[in-house]
């Protein structure tokens, strides 16, 4: 295999070394997930998702010299390193890989307060790369008594590792392969920052005193790495190629082009951009998805937080009824400073001053095309990013804009659209589709933005709304349709829509006037490859049985401690929802649904623990998920409300199918709601496979497509994980006091296929 040949020259002066050691807990993306800036009124429910590798430069050289960070780069033939030699061809799997287990046949990991990860026995783990490590051998090691300029983070591995997809990449066309297990491209999400550990003043850091190279350190750490990885077909064992050219990241200064309906629009025009065909950018990238042509997507999940409303002296920042109606629905408000990017306004390091000023929202200009007023409509997207191309991202407007969390595709069927699930994470938001005009085309794998353009920008989008009928005990939905040809949308008092690219940019809104059912916190999405069921994670939500009401969709309030007589506190540990679309039609206006599980304490009273989960499956605040091609499901945690008893988890299930459980009755504060329910699984089909270390959220999964290396995120750990492990489980870094999230790679001790035991004891 051919590496990389490389002049990479930076200058940079060093910031100070760490001024203090003690960690504290800072947590963004907490900040506004529990803010309910839905106030439509709308029912909660009763009542009714060939090679052309162009290497960008790095952050150029400003007109000062102050920063230098370019790349010179030429191929030659050689092999990437010792290390990195091209592993051999792997051999046939002794079982079928792609056979899903009648049973889990591991054994079950303990609830735990450790801090460290825990697998089941016969699995092993290590630590793949941690915040800050290097993309490129020219970088040194990350160290945090010489912690690096922010300009570095340009090909550095960004912070709070999130969703993530393994890519398959075949060696000799250099393209996707969704066969290949031995060499392929990691794909991650960095959701947010821990800002008091990534920058060199540590805790001593303070966001009113915020300088240029912690701002571009922040902006560097947020969006998308791509890393290219081997599999060592014997052993399973991952290494990094840092000298490939599929090495890159997306950032938050990162050039994106817009397409769909909403390019051009004058609600997307900027100072950066006066026609409104690109933006810069990706900003708090929770989950992900992919599609079936090869390509990556990255979802924008809380991106008020960085958008600044300040007022401008005796002025304001004063809008239009509707204008102002938008802004605060999806939390905008005035007065808010976001991560003070904003700030600085005489760069030294940087040439180009709106990298800083485009965070602040404020109208300082005579039209859109002058100023950032427009900031906050630039963000909430759908991201598409080709992995295997230097290409800009593209954000695809017809998916619409909220806080996206996730964004799955239904199964790929010749001849059928396909259809883009999604949801909206935050408290009593809702649940979307998007249906492709254009029937799937296998001949389009490989097919990159063009491919998207044809199934994702043109189409139909969607939000649901859940209903059911007590006396019958059915348990329906509907997808009402947002666009202009719905008159609840044209007649909405709240706000005026002027055409579907109004309606995509404030398309929170829109559903508002739909109709649409309010939820407890949709995070990720889920579609069974068996049979086309879509799943969603309902995380928690403290507001349900207060200011949203009960319902069958979301029918639990209750106390943490099972005391009825004490405080409510809502929907404490989630659950996750599921449907099926009539006639299994993607196309269907119409589904049928249940709830598959109920997080809940082994304890709990039996109207709270709905499920019948027992010590070794029980779970809290269900978030990240997905289905690998097996049909096995893996749930993640990302929970404060059981984190006295047991650190954040993955657990491993085997579903059936919608309507295959019973109508049970929650508690629903002093009342009841009825409510129907899946199917109660035995431990041989729910199990916890894993624990992450303290303080942390698991987050991210994926697998290589022999099932023989899974890759699952430890974010925000708390103490000073990964470091307190053995040095064997690290693979780059030097030790730190500073906790670092991680992407850890879990094997089977016998280089056998995940979860696959129950096969092999058929077998044998």
């Amino acid at each position: 295999m051919s590496c990389l040949t490389t002049n990479l020259h930076i200058t940079f002066k060093q910031p100070s070394n760490l001024l203090g050691k003690k960690m504290t807990d800072f947590n963004p993306h907490q900040e506004d997930n529990v803010y309910d800036s839905n106030n439509s009124g709308n029912l909660e429910f009763r009542d009714i998702l060939e090679k052309n590798i162009s290497r960008r430069s790095l952050i150029k050289k400003t007109a000062s010299g102050a920063v230098a960070l370019t790349v010179a780069s030429s191929l030659a033939g050689c092999n990437d390193s010792e290390d990195d030699v091209a592993p051999p061809k792997a051999e046939e799997p002794a079982i079928n890989p792609i056979a899903q287990p009648n049973e889990l046949k591991f054994k079950a990991v303990d609830k735990n307060t450790l801090d460290m990860v825990s697998v089941p026995e016969g699995y092993d783990f290590k630590i793949l790369h941690a915040v800050g490590d290097p993309l490129h051998p020219a970088l040194p090691e990350w160290d945090e008594n010489n912690i690096p300029a922010g300009v570095s983070y340009e090909m550095r591995v960004g912070d709070n590792h999130d969703g993530m997809t393994f890519f398959g990449l075949n060696s000799n066309t250099q393209k996707y392969d969704a066969k290949q297990s031995d060499q392929g491209l990691l794909v991650m999400n960095h959701e947010y920052l821990e800002r008091q550990d990534l920058h060199p003043r540590g805790t001593a850091f303070n966001q009113n005193t915020i300088t240029e190279d912690e701002v571009i350190r922040e902006v560097n750490a947020h969006g998308v790495s791509i890393v290219h990885l081997h599999k060592n077909p014997k052993t399973q064992a991952i290494t990094i190629n840092k000298s490939s050219l599929f090495n890159r990241r997306i950032t938050a200064a990162t050039e994106i082009e817009y397409r769909g309906p909403v390019r051009g629009s004058t609600l997307i025009k900027t100072q950066f951009s006066p026609d409104g065909s690109k933006t810069r950018g990706t900003i708090n990238n929770c989950g992900n998805g992919y599609t079936p042509w090869g390509t990556y997507l990255t979802t924008e999940e809380n991106f008020d937080q960085y958008i600044a409303r300040q007022k401008e002296g005796e002025k304001g920042d004063e809008r239009d009824a509707f204008t102002e109606h938008a802004l605060v629905r999806y939390k905008i408000r005035n007065g808010r400073a976001g991560y003070n990017w904003q700030s600085i306004t005489n760069p030294t390091l940087i040439q180009d001053k709106t990298l800083f000023s485009r965070w602040n929202s404020i109208v300082s200009a005579d039209k859109a095309e002058n100023d950032f007023r427009n900031t906050a409509n630039t963000f909430g997207w759908i991201v598409e990013i080709d992995p295997f191309t230097g290409e800009k991202p593209v954000k695809r407007t017809a998916l619409g804009r909220f806080a996206h969390e996730d964004c799955r595709v239904s199964r790929a069927i010749p001849g059928q659209p396909l259809a883009f699930y999604m949801g909206d994470d935050s408290q009593g938001e809702y649940i979307y589709k998007f249906v492709s005009d254009s029937n799937w085309d296998p001949k389009d794998i490989n097919g990159g933005y063009i491919a998207g353009d044809k199934y994702m920008n043109s189409g139909k989008l969607y939000v649901a709304q859940f209903n059911f009928d007590e006396s019958t005990g059915k348990a329906t939905g509907k997808w009402l349709e947002l666009s202009m040809s719905n008159p609840n949308i044209t007649a909405y008092d709240k706000y005026k829509f002027v055409d579907q690219a109004d309606i995509l940019v404030h398309a929170r809104i829109a559903a508002d006037a739909a109709g649409a059912t309010k939820m407890d916190r949709p995070e990720w999405v889920a579609v069974n490859p068996n049979n086309g069921e879509i799943y969603v994670t309902l995380t928690n939500n403290s507001s349900r049985g207060t200011t949203h009401s009960i319902d069958a969709a979301n029918p639990r309030q209750y106390s943490d401690d099972d005391d009825a007589t004490k405080l409510l506190r809502g929907n404490i540990n989630g659950h996750i929802i599921r449907f099926r679309e009539n006639a299994d039609d993607v196309k269907a206006t119409e589904f049928v649904w249940d709830i598959f599980l109920f997080g809940a304490e082994a304890d709990a009273l039996s109207d709270v623990n709905l499920s019948g989960l027992t010590d070794n499956n029980d779970f809290s605040s269900p978030d990240g998920m997905w289905f690998d091609d097996r049909g096995v499901l893996w749930i993640q945690t990302d929970d404060g409300a059981y984190t006295d008893t047991t650190n954040c988890m993955m657990l491993a299930a085997l579903p059936g199918s919608v309507g295959d459980g019973t109508v049970k009755t929650a508690r629903a504060g002093t009342g009841t709601q009825k409510t129907p329910t899946g199917l109660t699984l035995d431990e041989s089909k729910l199990r916890r496979f894993l624990t992450g270390p303290e303080g942390c959220e698991i987050t991210g999964v994926t697998m290589t497509p022999d099932y023989k290396a899974m890759f699952i995120n430890v974010q925000h750990p708390g103490n000073i994980w990964p470091n307190n492990q053995p040095a064997h489980l690290l693979t780059q870094g030097k030790g730190s006091t500073r906790p670092r999230s991680a992407t850890v790679v879990i094997t089977r001790k016998d280089g056998g296929v995940i979860a696959g035991e129950a096969l092999e004891t058929a077998k044998a």
